[in-house]
């Protein structure tokens, strides 16, 4: 039996939580508030998050402190926010992850250093790679406090564990998918919150379904090539070296189910986010207006920096970094946009 430990409470932590806990788990949960933690133990959710989730407070064991929450567990589900992600572990013991699986849910990449998570980890914490496990989508939180069904993909170099990780997952709202592409998922969950900006720019500037189809067709596309070109992580030369030997299906629910569920659900933040742009908000403007995290506003960056060495055409990704970090009229970069779509 293995017991499982959550960084992380904002609505995508809590929702795996409340998997957890719906099949029966006891979890050691860290809240980086207090009286959140309080709040949370009287009234049985979530005070700030997913408020609709309903917990039954005896299987968990809310603290502030992260220590704890991964001494005392066998698995470590990391769900904070990509920005604040460094900041959290970095405080941590280096040598507190000896022994311990690591499920990455964060769908963005670390600002700081442009780190898919299990290269930070590697880097600081020791953590081999046959030890991480990334889930991924698609999967909104708030379908999730609802119990609609479901798809999680579960990726890693341990096909073996990965399957035993899912199993925990597994309720009759959530049905779970094996995967051992691990980079391929975790930079397919970077790209699609990129795109899903770019079609809530193009919801913004009132484009319609016809051209948004399109849209999303072509990202689907550029990330393809991005994820074929890319290959396989160099972790000595820090960036990616492309693969001819990989063979995997971007049609499948991880890449392309993930990228279409963030483009088009009213759920999504990311392209919330891009239609307050579209609208003419500043970027700082809408930061403040959702009082939320939209990974994609730094995944932008990240990725072109990235791509500056892998090369990959990436029109629409780029677009949106213009927009977003060079200031780029957002009417007038998608009219220049208009002729790249087929």
């Amino acid at each position: 039996m293995m017991k499982f430990g959550i960084l992380g409470s904002g609505s995508w932590g809590t929702a795996l939580a409340k998997i957890l806990t719906d099949n029966g788990q006891t979890i050691y949960w860290w809240n980086r508030s207090a009286s959140a933690i309080e709040q949370f133990k009287l009234r049985g959710h979530n005070p700030q998050y997913l408020q609709s989730a309903r917990f039954n407070t005896t299987q968990l064991q809310l603290t502030t402190n992260a220590s704890d929450v991964v001494s005392n567990s066998d698995v470590i589900v990391i769900a904070i926010p990509s920005s604040f992600a460094v900041e959290t572990l970095s405080a941590l013991p280096k040598n507190i992850f000896e022994g311990k699986k690591i499920v990455s849910a964060i769908k963005g990449i670390l600002p700081q250093n442009n780190l898919l998570l299990n290269d930070y980890l590697m880097r600081e914490f020791n953590v081999d790679l046959q030890n991480y496990f990334a889930v991924m989508g698609p999967c909104h939180a708030e379908e999730v406090a609802r119990e609609r069904l479901s798809y999680l993909t579960f990726s890693g170099t341990d096909k073996e564990t990965a399957t035993t990780i899912a199993g925990y997952f597994k309720t009759t709202y959530i049905n779970t998918v094996i995967n051992k592409d691990i980079y391929g998922v975790q930079y397919a969950a970077i790209l699609k919150n990129i795109y899903s900006v770019g079609s809530g720019i193009a919801h913004g500037l009132e484009y319609g379904d016809n051209f948004l189809s399109v849209l999303i067709a072509n990202s689907a596309d550029e990330m393809a090539g991005f994820l074929r070109k890319a290959g396989i992580i160099n972790a000595e030369v820090g960036y990616l070296e492309t693969n001819e030997n990989v063979r995997t299906n971007y049609a499948a629910s991880v890449y392309l189910g993930d990228l279409l569920v963030t483009c088009y659900s009213l759920f999504s933040r990311n392209r919330t986010f891009g239609n307050m742009i579209g609208k003419g908000y500043t970027v700082q403007a809408a930061q403040l207006e959702m009082n939320m995290v939209a990974e994609g506003y730094n995944a932008s960056k990240c990725m072109h920096l990235i791509n500056e060495h892998i090369g990959a055409p990436m029109v629409i990704a780029d677009t949106v970094f213009n927009i977003l970090w060079n200031g780029q009229n957002a009417a007038g970069s998608f009219k220049q946009l208009e002729k790249h779509l087929v």
